[in-house]
């Protein structure tokens, strides 16, 4: 086992985690309450991954035993037996292995936070629009699919029934965990309803997703702020109310604009664009955090660069291709509407094989 990193590194925190249960029943401890708290928070957080790495140990041992009567056993009937009981260790083991894996990669704390998804047409003209369209009727699909709820937070819909920008937000248990990678370019390949010679167009929309930030986290100070409000207006530029009801919210420090009219009520529509700002503001955050630590490895994964060509919708040939794992899938239809699973799973296990291996290799 000392030959796989993986074990090298379950042995020491197995060992810790026997250290850290003789130090909290300790008297010099017990009598510390602050030190208690802290050792007792290590040992929960660390007594999961010692319980399943202890049950495989138990299983590894039943396969030996399983080995070894095959090996020496005379008796068909109890060599049988114990070829069955090792088939049946092999599939246990394989899965505890995979589980403890999983349990040594960090978390994400943004994982369980909702977020707010932004699509905006790009190159393409109306095409763009409406695919942009598409992608959100798409990402709402399959919010429904998981049981999670979708807000409209500012919409811009085209003159073709498309949208040049969406805002929303996702609410659900482990959105961000889930749709993190969507942030990038999407590529759409097909022939638009308005060409007459058949010809394939290349259009484009950028999906931004970024996690949802409460106040506590990101702090606005009211001094920072420069709020207008003028009357809000609909496709065209025609006049939707008379009212004062459309917000519009600048962050001074950073230059970041947030409108918002969708709301009838000035107060509505202020909230709205607060959440806005403050994801955004977070994402900014964030970025400046992941830019200091330069030994990050940042692999094949963009979690945040819509510049980024990401994946390819190829409507002729009916094919969905993610360039980032290289999976390719001949069932469009099916994802356009909202069977994105494949892809966010492969997404998922893909990074946190990635980020395993980053963790074995500094340890």
């Amino acid at each position: 086992m000392s030959d796989n990193p993986i074990f090298d590194k379950l042995d020491q925190i197995e060992k810790r985690y026997e250290e850290l249960t003789a130090q909290i029943s300790s008297p010099e401890v017990l009598a510390d309450s602050a030190r208690y708290q802290k050792l007792a928070r290590t040992h929960g957080d660390q007594a999961q991954i010692v319980e399943k790495y202890r049950e495989w140990k138990q299983i590894d041992q039943g396969l030996r035993e399983a080995r070894q009567i095959q090996t020496e056993s005379t008796d068909a009937e109890m060599k049988q037996m114990a070829h069955d009981e090792e088939k049946q260790l092999a599939e246990r083991k394989a899965t505890v292995e995979q589980d403890l894996k999983m349990l040594l990669l960090p978390k994400d704390p943004n994982d369980g936070k909702n977020v707010i998804v932004e699509i905006r047409a790009g190159t393409g003209g109306d095409e763009a629009a409406l695919f942009a369209g598409e992608l959100f009727r798409m990402y709402s699909r399959y919010a429904e699919a998981q049981g999670w709820r979708v807000e409209v937070l500012e919409s811009s819909p085209s003159s073709l029934g498309g949208l040049k920008d969406i805002t929303a937000s996702i609410e659900g248990k482990k959105v961000y965990a889930k749709l993190k990678y969507e942030s990038g370019v999407h590529r759409v390949q097909r022939v638009p309803a308005t060409e007459q010679q058949g010809r394939v167009h290349t259009s484009a929309a950028t999906v931004a997703v970024l996690p949802e930030a409460d106040e506590i986290e990101i702090k606005i100070e009211p001094k920072d702020l420069r709020i207008d409000t003028f009357c809000s207006s609909g496709p065209g530029g025609q006049s939707v109310n008379t009212t004062y009801s459309a917000v519009r919210i600048t962050h001074v420090p950073s230059g970041l604009v947030v409108s918002q009219q969708d709301e009838k009520s000035q107060i509505k529509n202020r909230a709205k664009a607060m959440r806005v700002l403050r994801a955004r503001l977070y994402e900014l955050e964030q970025q400046k955090q992941h830019d200091q630590i330069a030994a990050e490895r940042r692999g094949q994964i963009r979690t945040g660069d819509r510049s980024e060509k990401i994946r390819t919708y190829n409507f002729p040939q009916n094919r969905v291709t993610d360039h980032r794992i290289g999976l390719t899938i001949h069932q469009l239809t099916d994802v356009m509407d909202g069977k994105l699973g494949p892809f966010v799973d492969a997404l998922v296990g893909h990074h946190e094989t990635e980020r395993l291996n980053d963790e074995l290799g500094n340890a």
